[in-house]
């Protein structure tokens, strides 16, 4: 990885929604966005993702994920790891859920780092992945993996992330990777 290069930040705070609809471009082959202390305001809902061509003015791009879990209750009951087939999208516009099923108490909180590739490209298709650690409403701590491709070739300029209902708080920092 080369040096990250602090492009912006976004705070949520009682936010519907938060999006970088400047500084993807092609200065940077890569980008990376830090998020900390992610929470939403109402029990049990997630943050998603959405990724825009046109500077923000509509985020429908085509994707392809893979999700990967693992979970560990905290009365230790239960420890899964598994692939969430449920999670993934395959051609699909519907917004990546990021942080899901998050609990709304002062304790339910997550962090993630994503690392988007070659946004600017007109001419391959956009990877990106994900690794986030939450604390999931049913009191248990969630680490996610989620892999996938926008499929088009058009330059994606805007990011875009919106609670499934309700409002929620964090920090975004958007970085570009020299």
């Amino acid at each position: 990885m080369g040096i990250p290069t602090l492009i912006n930040t976004l705070t949520a705070d009682g936010d519907t929604s938060v999006a970088f609809t400047s500084g993807i471009d092609g200065t940077y082959d890569e980008y990376m966005f830090v998020f900390t202390d992610m929470h939403t305001n109402t029990d049990n809902k997630s943050i998603s993702m959405a990724f825009s061509d046109d500077g923000g003015s509509s985020y429908g791009i085509t994707k392809t994920t893979s999700l990967f879990e693992a979970i560990h209750n905290e009365n230790d009951a239960t420890a899964v790891l598994r692939y969430q087939a449920g999670a993934d999208l395959a051609q699909s516009t519907t917004a990546v859920n990021l942080f899901r099923n998050m609990g709304s108490a002062a304790t339910e909180s997550g962090a993630a780092i994503m690392h988007l590739f070659n946004p600017a490209s007109t001419t391959y298709v956009k990877h990106f992945y994900i690794r986030l650690i939450e604390k999931h409403a049913f009191d248990a701590l969630m680490e996610n993996g989620i892999a996938g491709y926008l499929n088009t070739t058009s330059a994606i300029d805007a990011v875009k992330w919106t609670p499934t209902s309700g409002n929620f708080d964090g920090v975004i920092q958007m970085y570009g990777i020299s």
